[in-house]
């Protein structure tokens, strides 16, 4: 059963949450790939990204030939629903299965679509990982986990939305990014960045280069992994300016993580704060702010007061 803590955020504490985010992301990958493969390039890699939705999380629509189609993992009846403008569907079962057996259902429903995709069955931006197809591991995914984390996305969207507002530069949709299974949005200063090392597991230079061509703050929400335990919120700059680690965010809460060169602060903090939106916005606020402070972004003309519902903002 999905519980929420009283303020309305899901409560996640004492749940397994790896095996069942393990799992979403693997199959996220697959369906990932598939967008990836039917859709023409966009800068920083923004025609591949996933996004939540009132059900679960999925592609939007796809170009496929004369039509177009869509993906979508729909966590509240445990399915992944393919649909097509034609009005056909097909559905595979989210349920305790192994990579390989996913993979190999969502293959044949595309098939059956009409649809024949070839994709890179590697895994991306993991290391320790194989083909698709290879992977044969029971993977225990669980509904209710699986809803309560999705849940948690939302309301960190929501969050992430309010805070997208203030940004009139150039700024990333808030998407779910397959690779790493992060929800994350992005802000932009407008300058060029330099020539980003590469080096991510099983993922071109050339796509890590072409993301990071500009220089970027960027914040997200992931289910951790690594030495990091536990959903976690994240913020980072690329370039990182100097003395980027060192500044002082809020709130209290949230650390500098010098391995992975981001700021971090624990999901749990955040929704058992008194008030989740204002710590999370907190969060988000002056980590951009450290970084855009320190390497001197003209903020002026990047940004403007917090959107309003429903009326433009003053002096417009």
């Amino acid at each position: 059963m999905v519980t929420a803590l009283s303020n309305g955020w899901p409560n996640l504490t004492g749940l397994d949450l790896k095996p069942t985010t393990d799992a979403l992301h693997l199959w996220s990958q697959v369906v990932g790939k598939v967008r990836l493969m039917l859709t023409p390039w966009v800068n920083h890699s923004w025609h591949v990204p996933l996004y939540l939705s009132a059900v679960g999380f999925g592609t939007g629509l796809i170009p496929a030939q004369r039509r177009s189609m869509e993906i979508e993992f729909d966590l509240l009846a445990d399915l992944l629903v393919i649909r097509d403008t034609l009005g056909q569907v097909r559905r595979v079962k989210l349920e305790p299965r192994s990579v390989a057996s996913f993979y190999a259902d969502t293959m044949n429903a595309l098939r059956e679509l009409g649809l024949e995709v070839r994709l890179d069955p590697m895994p991306c931006e993991l290391t320790d990982c194989v083909p698709f197809h290879a992977d044969v591991i029971l993977r225990n995914y669980d509904g209710d986990t699986a809803r309560s984390y999705w849940r948690a996305m939302i309301q960190a969207q929501r969050v992430f939305h309010v805070f997208r507002t203030r940004f009139v530069g150039k700024c990333s949709p808030i998407h779910l990014f397959w690779g790493s299974f992060d929800l994350a949005v992005t802000r932009f200063s407008g300058r060029a960045a330099p020539r980003h090392p590469g080096g991510a597991p099983h993922l071109s230079d050339a796509v890590a280069r072409e993301a990071y061509s500009q220089e970027v703050s960027s914040a997200g929400f992931w289910p951790g992994g690594g030495n990091v335990i536990g959903p976690t919120f994240y913020s980072y700059a690329y370039p990182a300016p100097s003395g980027f680690g060192d500044a002082m965010v809020e709130p209290g809460a949230a650390g500098f993580n010098t391995e992975m060169g981001e700021f971090l602060l624990s999901y749990e903090t955040v929704a058992r704060s008194p008030d989740p939106d204002a710590a999370l916005l907190d969060f988000l606020q002056t980590t951009y702010e450290a970084a855009a402070n320190l390497a001197r972004w003209d903020r002026q003309i990047l940004e403007r007061p917090t959107g309003l519902l429903g009326m433009p903002p003053p002096g417009v």
